[in-house]
């Protein structure tokens, strides 16, 4: 989205997680606990996940330290992970490598966009068998220099934050898929990874035992849990079990996700029949710090939201190419601001359900016919993208700027919003707009407002609509105040049209029928 004065920043966010902080932090002299650590004065160990020796490991474990002073990420040495019985290193984590961008890219004039539509191919693409960086479609080799790691089975890779800061606890991030079940692996830190601090090494200062084998194929409730407790560690291992394409509702499975912080890059392709449920809306916090300037789309294919076109990797949480999915009780969020998305979601027939979404520019993009019931979404602005279907029931959204970007074509309905609550964060929060978009529009733009509570939108209602959307279908009905009181529409946007109780009594009836409104036109 083209940034107005709403825009917080554009950068990829520096918030103290960044794996190339600066500054030395006043250490502590600290005692070691382990025969493997340097009896120097130094930063020192006081808890791991998981611990030294544990056993029934999730493969898809992140590992925790817990220090006894805040840490200070550097930029040199290995994290390595090397298979016990073997002595075969397994996976490695190069820290002189940078995270990934910091600056958006430069504009190239010579981009196309995808000549063939892009190819959801069904197949099992990991780091264990595919080079990070492979291009799925047909754009180039990345020959960006950063850190990169195969989710979800999008060759191309994400860029991603090797380890993590908060504090005195720091989480590394293997590349995804590395482990297996049935070994023993040990686990050595270099020094310079963290300053002050001398690292771990040897076979003995860091050892687990990952689980003997996977979830029973036949099972179909899988538990994810941040402590270790579930069948999975996160919930990018819970969908990566899970198998693409399934046949039918009966197939299904059911990813209960329990309370607790998530803070993973979530992304994943060609699921069907999956409810991915939290313990509590609250209580479930899945997000990650990722937008288009860390996890930019490819610098010779340009992207859109219509079909084909080549996926977008800024999403913190993403379900790519995904139909009749559930998702109920989550919190999803993404912790940059720019062009960032909490959720983005291209397919069918896909159901929310008390699910809040948290981004900044395009907060939430929805492409595919979507339902949403009970949900909140905050955003910066154009805070709802994509082309549609949707259909937003009870639903509450806060935006500093517009509220929404609609670029549905003509082959379906926008957004229709029945009994939902838009609350301006701002005096630039108009309920959508639709400018010229690098020499296009959209003439078929579709956006319905019925028996709505609005809460400082100003008086136009709409913001710009250019010349190639004022073909566009804007209704609104029944809008009123944070007190049940009517809204004085004469100021409104003349392209805005409002409904009439009694003459457009048919119309209203169909827009409020969620299932005309998801089934096309």
């Amino acid at each position: 989205m083209k940034r107005t004065a709403f825009v917080l920043a554009t950068t990829v966010c520096t918030v103290g997680i960044l794996w190339a902080e600066t500054g030395d932090n006043p250490y502590r002299a600290g005692t070691v606990s382990a025969p493997t650590l340097s009896s120097q004065e130094q930063n020192s160990v006081v808890k791991m996940m998981p611990e030294n020796g544990a056993v029934d490991v999730n493969i898809d474990t992140h590992l925790v330290l817990t220090m006894a002073d805040d840490v200070t990420i550097g930029q040199q040495g290995f994290v390595s992970v090397y298979d016990k019985k073997t002595g075969k290193l397994v996976d490695r984590l190069d820290m002189s490598i940078p995270a990934g961008p910091t600056q958006g890219q430069p504009n190239n004039p010579a981009a196309q966009y995808s000549p063939v539509p892009y190819s959801y191919k069904v197949q099992h693409v990991t780091n264990r068998n595919t080079k990070a960086g492979t291009p799925s479609g047909v754009n180039a080799w990345d020959t960006g220099h950063y850190q990169l790691d195969i989710i979800g089975g999008f060759s191309d890779g994400f860029h991603f934050y090797p380890i993590i800061a908060q504090g005195s606890r720091l989480t590394i991030y293997l590349h995804h898929n590395m482990l297996e079940y049935g070994r023993e692996y040990y686990v050595t830190i270099d020094k310079g990874v963290i300053k002050g601090f001398e690292g771990i090494r040897g076979k003995k200062g860091w050892t687990f035992k990952t689980k003997d084998k996977a979830p029973d194929a036949s099972q179909r409730l899988l538990t994810v849990s941040a402590d270790g407790k579930g069948d999975f560690s996160t919930v990018q291992g819970a969908m990566d079990f899970i198998p693409d394409s399934l046949a039918s509702e009966q197939d299904g499975y059911h990813v209960l996700v329990k309370n607790g912080d998530y803070e993973e890059l979530v992304y994943f392709r060609n699921k069907r029949f999956v409810t991915i449920e939290g313990e509590s809306r609250d209580g479930v916090l899945i997000h990650y710090p990722n937008n288009e300037v860390f996890n930019p789309h490819p610098t010779d294919i340009k992207t859109n939201e219509l079909k084909g076109t080549f996926p977008s990797r800024r999403a913190a949480f993403a379900a790519d190419n995904c139909s009749d999915l559930i998702f109920r009780n989550l919190t999803l969020k993404t912790d940059c601001k720019g062009q960032a998305e909490g959720l983005l979601v291209n397919g069918e027939r896909n159901y929310f359900e008390n699910v809040h979404v948290i981004g900044d520019g395009d907060a939430l993009q929805a492409n595919g016919s979507c339902y949403w019931q009970n949900c909140r979404i905050d955003g910066g602005g154009d805070t709802i993208l994509g082309r549609g279907p949707s259909f937003f029931n009870h639903c509450t959204i806060t935006s500093y700027g517009a509220f929404m970007w609609i670029r549905n074509t003509e082959e379906n309905h926008g957004n229709v919003f029945v009994d939902c609550h838009f609350k301006g964060l701002s005096d630039y929060a108009e309920i959508g707009r639709l400018p010229d978009n690098k020499g296009k529009n959209y003439p078929h733009a579709e956006c319905v407002l019925l028996n709505c509570t609005l809460e400082n939108i100003p008086a136009c209602g709409w913001g710009k609509i250019d010349e190639g959307a004022k073909t566009a279908t804007i209704l609104e009905f029944n809008s009123h105040d944070v007190d049940g009181q009517p809204i004085d529409t004469s100021k409104r946007h003349p392209l805005m049209r409002q409904l009439h109780p009694l003459h457009d009594a048919e119309l209203i009836g169909k827009y409020s029928d969620s299932k005309w409104v998801l089934g096309g036109k």
